[in-house]
């Protein structure tokens, strides 16, 4: 689930860091997928709340869909409709296989951990990793080369063995 950010210093500094973040993380999976035996592909998915039912789901992939061919007025009133309705994120998935295994990685899950240092505390605001900025206030980028090649790597030491 996308980070609670909740100040503004917060959130322009997470703007600064997570292209350069993204960019880091995927490169670095490049390099490890280069020497393993796993095979990736990225897809692009949508992250629901996981408070939806399948049924809510359905109806709103529906109304979605319907947007594509009705008219004006009819885009309006669905529109409308799906304003009362809980809305799914975006999200960019690793899918590693290799023979019958195969693992989904969530990118922007890697991000967050690399640009903030309390991700993945239930319910609590995060706060930027300080240590990927300089005293400029720009992107530090051997902080960031480090800590995104660190996590990258635990993704890929906790693949199962073959």
């Amino acid at each position: 689930m996308p980070p609670k950010i909740t100040n503004y210093t917060t959130w322009q500094q997470a703007e600064i860091l997570m292209q350069p973040a993204f960019i880091r993380v995927v490169d670095n999976i490049r390099k490890h997928l280069d020497t393993s035996s796993w095979k990736g592909t990225y897809h692009d998915v949508l992250i629901w709340p996981s408070n939806i039912t399948d049924e809510t789901k359905a109806l709103i992939n529906q109304l979605l869909t319907a947007m594509e061919t009705a008219t004006p007025e009819q885009v309006e009133e669905i529109k409308e409709t799906l304003t009362h309705l809980p809305m799914p994120h975006p999200g960019y998935h690793l899918r590693l296989q290799r023979q019958e295994q195969q693992i989904n990685v969530d990118l922007w899950n890697i991000c967050y951990q690399v640009c903030f240092l309390n991700y993945g505390c239930e319910n609590s605001a995060v706060d930027i990793d300080t240590s990927l900025i300089d005293e400029s206030g720009e992107v530090d980028w051997q902080n960031l080369e480090d800590k995104t090649k660190e996590l990258v790597k635990q993704v890929f030491d906790s693949l199962p063995e073959v």
